[in-house]
């Protein structure tokens, strides 16, 4: 009797384990519809937006204005500006050095 009991018991557990395991297996799948991650990197991109302003631009457009944005000369400022902001970084410097001196 013990024995017939405890064959039943084991025969319901791993009828119960295997029926919920095979559920989590198919709900783990990916839809059907969902492109592969593989077939997403080989993709060539053809269009891109703008990184300025966010227009849709062609693969040609987009290189040229990445091109532009490596190349690009920084803009020069006045050299009295520059004096300026030269003599404000200097003056907080001895600040720094010197915090007894109020200037």
């Amino acid at each position: 009797m013990k024995y017939r009991l405890f064959f039943i018991f084991t025969l319901s557990i791993s009828i119960v384990v295997e029926l919920t395991s095979y559920q989590w297996t198919v709900a783990a799948l990916p839809p059907i519809l969902d492109t592969p991650e593989e077939v997403l990197r080989t993709e060539i991109i053809t269009e891109a937006r703008s990184p300025i302003n966010g227009k849709p631009l062609t693969a040609v457009e987009y290189a040229e204005l990445q091109t532009q944005i490596a190349t690009g000369a920084t803009p020069q400022l006045n050299a009295k500006i520059r004096e300026n902001v030269f003599l404000l970084r200097l003056r907080h410097a001895l600040g720094q050095l010197f915090p007894f001196l109020h200037f």
